[in-house]
């Protein structure tokens, strides 16, 4: 699997956990296995977002691609260990809001990763060619 492609579905992989948090969540107000699925899904949603950072870690370091993504991952892996806290201490005032947060954060990382797995494979420096001189 390509370094790009490894980036984008750890992205992926990671903003379908979280968006699987959110419905957990509502059904951990609903019913009584939500407690145990929403438990289940923030154990998941973690592994996820380690997967993230050892994919952004590869496309960068042996790729020679952006240190940005590996940035960005660690951002997350920061956000998610605060979220898995906040959540043991039964801190809903602060640990949806955050959730609500890293969701829409995971959906732009995942929007803006294809443009730089195309950058990167296609050898270059990622700019336009300019037009020849006349």
């Amino acid at each position: 699997m390509a370094r790009g492609t490894f980036l984008k579905t750890a992205t992926a992989l990671q903003t379908l956990t979280l968006f699987c948090q959110a419905t957990s969540a509502g059904l951990l107000l609903s019913t009584t296995y939500g407690e145990t699925l929403h438990g289940i899904g923030a154990r998941v949603m973690y592994a996820a977002t380690m997967l993230y950072v050892l994919a952004a870690v590869l496309a960068w370091r042996p790729g020679g691609g952006s240190p940005r993504p590996v940035l960005h991952s660690t951002g997350f892996l920061v956000l998610a260990s605060v979220q898995v806290v906040l959540g043991i201490a039964h801190v809903p005032a602060v640990h949806v809001p955050l959730g609500v947060l890293m969701f829409g954060l995971s959906v732009l990382a995942f929007a803006r990763t294809p443009a730089a797995a195309r950058v990167r494979s296609r050898g270059g420096s990622g700019r336009r060619p300019q037009p020849a001189a006349r």
